[in-house]
């Protein structure tokens, strides 16, 4: 599956985790995907991992296992010049990538009519903790924020326990799928019509699909979801 992007230029501004996850899975797809990122330290991730060593050298390995594969550009978006270099970029790719707080882009003068001047047939995906538009769409969040509030960790353990966090970030992962599901469709289109697309990923709307079952034995049979630790 390794060639089935192959032509496809991805431009990959996130950070952490939920973005660059998504477009680590465009990239074993065979897309070529261009981490841009800012001079003061780069990505978070660059420092995370369990080797200190990684980490104070900026290749931490949680850094390492969402960006194998992928090229690097440094870029500084509040300057004039970089601007004008990104947006050589922009002219040159399929596809936009961001995890940034809804409306950072467009402060820079970069947001998606901008990009669209520039690409008509980019598709651009912004990956947030709550959406583009809502009453929580400014607040901050991450991947704990996200299972406390979707009510994974309420059904995680066993009865005894407090709720409890999963043991790995499920929640930036599921935002970082669905993005990636969402790219490949809007690519379909894109080579059909020549037509972009905007679209908006909600971690917390991503996690609360996940929760089919028990949301579901809620909704139509009135099951209260509980903690079963180990049994089904």
């Amino acid at each position: 599956m390794t060639d089935l992007l192959s032509g496809i230029r991805v431009l990959d501004l996130t950070n952490v985790l939920a973005g660059p996850y998504c477009a680590y899975q465009l990239a074993l797809l065979g897309a070529d995907v261009i981490k841009v990122e800012a001079p003061q330290g780069g990505d978070l991730a660059r420092q995370l991992g369990g080797s200190p060593k990684l980490n104070q050298a900026g290749m931490g390995a949680s850094f390492l296992a969402q960006n194998a594969g992928k090229r690097s550009v440094v870029l500084d978006l509040k300057q004039e010049t970089d601007r004008e270099r990104f947006l050589d970029l922009v002219a040159s790719a399929d596809v936009l990538v961001e995890n940034f707080r809804p409306g950072v882009m467009d402060r820079l003068g970069l947001g998606y009519q901008a990009l669209k001047a520039v690409r008509p047939a980019l598709v651009y995906c912004a990956i947030s903790g709550f959406g583009q538009t809502g009453p929580m769409r400014d607040n901050p969040a991450y991947d704990q924020i996200i299972q406390g509030l979707s009510g994974i960790m309420s059904i995680t353990g066993t009865p005894e326990t407090a709720p409890l966090r999963v043991g790995y970030p499920v929640a930036d992962t599921l935002g970082g799928l669905v993005g990636a599901f969402a790219i490949a469709s809007a690519l379909v289109r894109q080579k059909t019509s020549g037509e972009g697309a905007f679209l908006d990923v909600s971690m917390l709307e991503c996690t609360l699909s996940a929760l089919g079952w028990p949301v579901s034995n809620y909704l139509s049979a009135g099951v209260d979801p509980r903690r079963w630790a180990t049994r089904t």
